[in-house]
């Protein structure tokens, strides 16, 4: 929820929503902090930098004036025997001084610092002159500054010369430091002229940037720009489906946990390349290449995921890809089964018509009362089936597989293809796991042979007006060392060399889809549990393909194989 809208009320259908500064505003404000900010650093410069230039003009004028009264003959003449509070030439030289040099403070004293005459002052006279630091007795003049009378003055000492060279007296002459007030009141006009400027600025840098942004925010305030992060995060991570985004340089900008669940994709993979986490060079492919049509079908891991990517434009131009990724993996065993029950209740049909026929010639032999041909006929066909079962279940033990080429042998034979178990063929019995795998490699290979044997030279279906039953197709099993090798022969037109390593990428078909599921996901699916188990599979062509697959019967990740 963003900050500026405040949970809805018992009785109060309508949040209330805080009044907040416009982003111009906010703008604005930091402005001015700063302008205000600024001036006060100009505020303290300038008071620093008029201390000093009162140091600086007031010193001078006052060692001035200090100099020219030293040099007065009258003040020469009398200050060598002059006593505090006698006469009167010295205090009207010392007042005329003052008045005409605008001076706060003008002192003569003698060489002992004993205070003659001090006009601003007269209760000083008599006292000692405060010297501080001054180097006046050693006849030097002087400036700095001082406490005098309590209050800091700037101060210049001159010393007072007889026509010898020698030190007869000093002058003292000074002003009063301007207070603080005083000193920033001279500053005043220039400060508002300062503060009109910075304003001025301010208010248009101020509204010049906020529409600025807003045109690059689509004219969003920042508190509308929080909420709606907030709301695609809720949304983007709500959703079970996977959701992955990417940028020109094929970097993930968003990636949902469904995508980084289906994708194997670490937490922290936003912001990172594909290339940089690894992921497969046909995965990378999907996501990066264009779809001419909706919901490509991948296989990935063991996961049949249907993926639909859209490039994303703005202002004309592709700034990236967004992708969605749906997990059809149920979908597609449940569209398996559907097919399997189909093909069994198609193989069903067909022996109920087989099985009327043999009932019917029964019956005709019954009714021309030869009985010794019933007998006959009916010990050839159990003869024929009971073959058939044995052959398989004396030298496959394991009960899945054996039920699986029983039902493969009757669906081949109603496909025009005579399926054969080869007679070298031997295979123990396995774990439950084991037996799986095995069933879904075989059951595959033996599909795919099928279909390939119903082909003629030319790539034509063989059906029993166009020729005869001559599909063949022929199931080898053996087990060594812990290593059980599959090897699957047709009688079709082969594998072209071109597609060899083709037909094992998912989603790649020689043949045409009639289903929702789509076709090419057998053989990668079946090289995906060898490559599990440790093993392969391969293909050549001698009189047709020839499949090898090998799986060890221990998973390396789990165990050592079984010896």
């Amino acid at each position: 929820m963003p900050e500026d809208v405040q949970p809805v009320q018992p009785g109060n259908p309508h949040p209330r929503r805080r009044h907040r500064l416009s982003l111009a505003g906010q703008y604005l404000a930091l402005q001015l902090l700063i302008v205000l900010a600024v001036l006060l650093g100009v505020v303290a410069i300038s008071l620093v930098q008029s201390a000093a230039a009162f140091e600086r003009v007031e010193g001078r004028r006052a060692l001035a004036v200090a100099e020219s009264l030293a040099a007065n003959p009258t003040v020469r003449s009398l200050i060598p025997t002059a006593e505090p509070r006698q006469g009167a030439a010295l205090p009207s030289v010392a007042e005329s001084m003052r008045t005409v040099s605008g001076a706060s403070i003008v002192i003569l004293a003698k060489t002992d610092g004993t205070i003659l005459t001090s006009p601003e002052d007269p209760a000083a006279v008599g006292t000692p002159l405060p010297l501080g630091g001054s180097t006046v007795l050693q006849g030097r003049a002087w400036t700095g500054a001082m406490d005098v009378g309590g209050s800091p003055s700037l101060m210049a000492h001159v010393p007072v010369l007889d026509d010898a060279g020698h030190t007869v007296g000093i002058v003292a002459v000074g002003r009063q430091y301007p207070s603080v007030l005083e000193r920033f009141g001279e500053t005043v006009p220039d400060l508002l002229v300062y503060l009109g400027v910075s304003l001025a600025l301010g208010a248009a840098g101020s509204l010049l940037l906020s529409r600025r942004v807003k045109r690059q925010t689509f004219g969003l305030e920042p508190g509308e720009i929080a909420g709606l992060v907030e709301h695609r995060e809720a949304i983007l991570h709500g959703v079970k489906e996977g959701v992955i985004a990417l940028d020109p340089q094929e970097r993930i900008t968003v990636a949902n946990e469904s995508a980084r669940e289906f994708l194997g994709l670490p937490e922290d993979c936003v912001g990172r390349s594909l290339g940089e986490l690894g992921v497969q060079r046909q995965l990378r492919e999907d996501l990066t290449t264009e779809q001419p049509e909706p919901d490509r079908l991948l296989l990935v891991g063991e996961r049949l995921v249907v993926l639909n990517r859209k490039p994303v434009t703005a202002r004309g131009r592709v700034i990236g890809s967004v992708t969605t990724l749906r997990d059809r993996t149920e979908l597609s065993s449940l569209e398996k089964e559907l097919g399997r029950t189909r093909s069994t209740t198609d193989t069903l049909r067909a022996q109920t018509h087989e099985f009327a026929n043999q009932l019917h010639t029964i019956s005709g032999l019954i009714q021309l009362g030869e009985f010794d041909e019933v007998v006959s006929f009916v010990d050839g066909v159990s003869l024929s089936r009971n073959k058939l079962s044995d052959d398989i279940t004396s030298r496959i033990h394991d009960p899945a597989l054996a039920a699986l080429l029983i039902a493969k042998s009757s669906l081949a034979g109603e496909r025009n293809v005579a399926l054969q178990l080869d007679a070298a063929s031997r295979l123990g019995r396995v774990d439950e796991e084991f037996s799986r795998d095995l069933t879904t490699v075989v059951g595959n290979l033996v599909d795919n042979a099928m279909d390939a044997a119903g082909l003629n030279a030319a790539g034509g279906a063989v059906t029993a007006a166009s020729g005869s039953a001559d599909g063949k197709v022929s199931v080898k099993l053996s087990e060594e060392a812990g290593t059980v090798t599959v090897t699957v022969r047709d009688s079709g037109p082969g594998v072209a060399p071109a597609e060899r390593e083709d037909i094992f990428r998912r989603g790649y078909s020689t043949k045409a889809s009639d289903g929702a599921g789509g076709r090419g996901f057998g053989l990668p699916l079946t090289r995906l549990v060898c490559l599990r188990r440790g093993g392969d599979v391969e293909v050549h062509n001698d009189g047709g393909a020839v499949f090898t697959a090998t799986l060890r019967k221990a998973d390396p990740a789990k165990g050592s194989p079984t010896a």
